[in-house]
């Protein structure tokens, strides 16, 4: 058990659900009958999880409503996005919710199990000593559900660098523990993730691990349907 804090992205429209989506926001999806969300919000309360933030904007009111009664006693608490800030906007916005310096990130769209435990424990031990960001990443026969022609990044020992052409295919888990000082020169509010990436990149400061179970990315409507078949 590892007690931190963490924080959930579910502002989105999940419009790559399509139709799914038109009256539910995506986190509520049910996958094996169980919603998307709760699949989250359980498995890393059952890590030691302290402190759990969540986004929200496109059809706020029904995840409200769904945490409002299924986890009013959990600490939970919900940031309501006006407009959408994008990623990084996202959580840059939620700083002062998260209350730490060091806290954990992670999509709300990856399906997180009992068989990913070891390496979320093992990637997120001693996480408050992280001075930017690290990345949890996983190899290409490692990711069932939504994946792409080509890869996210590379890794050369802990240092991670973009994905190039005939690189080894490597994806982004949804899973990020981030150091809060990688905010305080941007003064945008609406901003993507991988702006911070990219420059800690150049820096040489992002760090990545890859793990060594399975994860299922519900990234879009054929996956969620090839997800929820198995």
């Amino acid at each position: 058990m590892i007690n931190f804090n963490l924080m959930i992205l579910a502002a989105g429209h999940g419009k790559r659900m399509k139709d799914l989506t038109k009256s539910k926001p995506k986190p509520l999806l049910e996958v094996n009958n169980k919603q998307l969300l709760s699949h989250t919000i359980d498995f890393f309360l059952s890590l030691g999880c302290d402190k759990i933030v969540i986004n929200t904007h496109y059809l706020h009111d029904q995840i409200n409503h769904f945490i409002n009664k299924n986890y009013s006693k959990k600490n939970i608490k919900l940031i309501f996005e006006s407009s959408l800030l994008n990623t990084g906007g996202g959580i840059k916005n939620a700083l002062s919710s998260l209350e730490t310096k060091n806290f954990i990130v992670t999509n709300s769209d990856i399906l997180w199990s009992a068989s990913n435990k070891v390496d979320v424990l093992n990637f997120i031990d001693q996480y408050e000593k992280i001075k930017t960001c690290k990345l949890l990443l996983s190899e290409n026969n490692n990711i069932k559900g939504l994946k792409k022609s080509k890869g996210d990044f590379k890794l050369e020992n802990t240092l991670i660098k973009r994905w190039v052409n005939n690189d080894p295919l490597i994806y982004y888990s949804g899973l990020q523990i981030i150091n809060s000082n990688i905010f305080s020169e941007i003064e945008e509010k609406c901003f993507s993730m991988n702006t911070v990436w990219d420059s800690l990149i150049a820096k040489m400061q992002l760090e990545g691990k890859i793990m060594n179970s399975s994860i299922s990315h519900i990234g879009d409507i054929k996956a969620y349907y090839q997800i929820n078949k198995v």
